[in-house]
């Protein structure tokens, strides 16, 4: 199921560890350096002048910007004009993805998205956390694996280090925080496993 954490490592400049002892606090409050601080502040800026108002038609242009800022981004994939994408540097959207409208994608850790996911409206993926352990909540970054044919419905939510089958769906407005089996659909908050979706016929 969900992954756990490794005993110390740095990842990005963030700590990654379970001792208490090993917690570098000057590390804690401030975990990205000025070059991630000023490529993000460019992302932004760049998104909002040329992305944001853009209508749902223009796709092309929308997957070019993403790719021209380290996206991997999949033929056919479309990412609706008010996603809000923290570093698209440490994003990757399959072929034929579709990122809906309002959707956040939190990607301190890394966000990947198979082929002909679907990701609705107002859903939220975070990959990353605090360690409650360290006095200082020092940063986790946890990568999020969504496989191929997978469903996130309107408003729901997938946290750090969560791993999603191919195929899996998590209906709306639930709340995901262990890895999703293929082919099985999820609901509630927490989220558990409702039934085995099947194909009709």
């Amino acid at each position: 199921m969900g992954r756990g954490l490794s005993d110390t490592s740095w990842r990005g400049g963030a700590i990654v560890t379970d001792d208490p002892a090993r917690f570098r606090t000057e590390k804690s409050a401030a975990s990205y350096g000025l070059g991630n601080k000023l490529a993000r502040i460019i992302w932004v800026f760049a998104w909002t002048v040329l992305a944001r108002w853009t209508p749902p038609p223009l796709w092309a242009w929308r997957r070019s910007l993403l790719r021209l800022f380290g996206a991997q981004v999949g033929r056919g994939a479309q990412v609706h004009a008010s996603v809000r994408i923290w570093l698209p540097a440490r994003l990757a959207i399959g072929r034929n993805a579709l990122i809906g409208p309002r959707v956040t994608l939190y990607n301190q850790g890394r966000i990947s998205i198979g082929e002909r996911s679907v990701v609705s409206q107002g859903a939220h993926l975070c990959a990353s956390s605090h360690n409650v352990r360290d006095p200082g909540f020092g940063l986790v970054e946890r990568e999020i694996a969504v496989g191929s044919g997978c469903w996130i419905a309107a408003e729901a939510f997938v946290g750090p280090g969560v791993t999603m089958g191919d195929g899996a769906v998590l209906g709306a407005r639930a709340v995901l925080f262990e890895d999703a089996e293929p082919m099985t659909i999820y609901r509630g908050n927490p989220a558990t496993a409702l039934k085995e979706r099947q194909w009709r016929g």
